[in-house]
């Protein structure tokens, strides 16, 4: 799917967290308890360092300007979401194969939605220019 030069970089990084999902998926499914704890410190990993700055970036750029279009429940799901890994992150503290797990099928069909329903309805209902705009200011921040 084509999309706009602004949100290239956001997409870019879906494709990251849909690799890292399945990784975390095999992990939980094997039993095997090492692979568990590793990946569950992985994810909190890469939730720090990548996950958490992208949905800042969401939230900060992105999310405001549906929001002033009316597109709000695709403004609300993203936000629900977002926390909701959060959440589960905070529960890999001690290693679980079943939240793995939840964290990784959260994380896929998050990723699936925003470039199926987020991304598509912020290009048509933003525009790219606008996006473009945000996008290089919360990037200077």
């Amino acid at each position: 799917m084509k999309r706009c030069p602004a949100l290239l970089d956001l997409s870019r990084e879906h494709h990251g967290a849909l690799s890292l999902a399945v990784r975390l998926r095999r992990a939980a499914e094997s039993g095997d308890e090492a692979a568990i704890e590793a990946a569950c410190l992985r994810a909190q990993q890469v939730f720090l360092q990548e996950l958490l700055p992208h949905f800042k970036e969401e939230e900060q750029c992105l999310l405001p300007l549906l929001e002033a279009v009316g597109a709000n429940a695709v403004v609300a799901r993203t936000l629900i979401e977002h926390r909701a890994m959060q959440r589960l992150i905070r529960e890999l503290d001690l290693p679980d194969a079943e939240v793995l797990l939840r964290f990784a099928d959260l994380l896929t069909a998050h990723v699936r939605f925003e470039e199926r329903e987020l991304f598509e309805r912020a290009e048509a209902l933003v525009g790219e220019e606008k996006l473009a705009t945000a996008l290089q200011r919360v990037a200077a921040e």
